[in-house]
């Protein structure tokens, strides 16, 4: 018995000593990302590419040509003034009547499936 106290102390002392070292690790990660010289990402140019939603979409978030990325804000600016979002399931969307067209007639949708089966809708 005596063996395993020191065994559990010893585990202690362990994790304490790593939290140290874990923070000379975020400091030594901060100093290379200060190096690179804080240059902006550019966005993917097939994000950015304007595209013609189709008439069901288009009745949500509007008919004319836009990034996927303009779509997918309007839609959950829809989504949040509307009240869709299921308030237990955060995840999950309750369709109205005119994102049961866009979701292919399902009532229900997670999120994540949302944004492939609004793709469908955009040419």
């Amino acid at each position: 018995m005596a063996a395993k106290k020191g065994r559990k102390s010893a585990r202690k002392g362990a994790k304490r000593g790593g939290a140290k070292r874990g923070g000379k690790k975020t400091a030594r990660r901060s100093a290379k990302k200060a190096k690179r010289g804080g240059a902006k990402r550019t966005p993917n140019a097939a994000f950015m590419r304007p595209m013609q939603p189709d008439a069901a979409l288009g009745a949500v978030v509007g008919n004319s040509p836009m990034p996927r990325t303009e779509v997918t804000k309007k839609l959950w600016g829809y989504i949040k003034r509307s009240g869709l979002q299921d308030a237990k399931e955060r995840r999950m969307i309750n369709a109205d009547d005119k994102l049961k067209a866009v979701f292919g007639g399902k009532g229900r949708v997670n999120m994540f499936e949302m944004t492939k089966l609004v793709n469908k809708h955009m040419k």
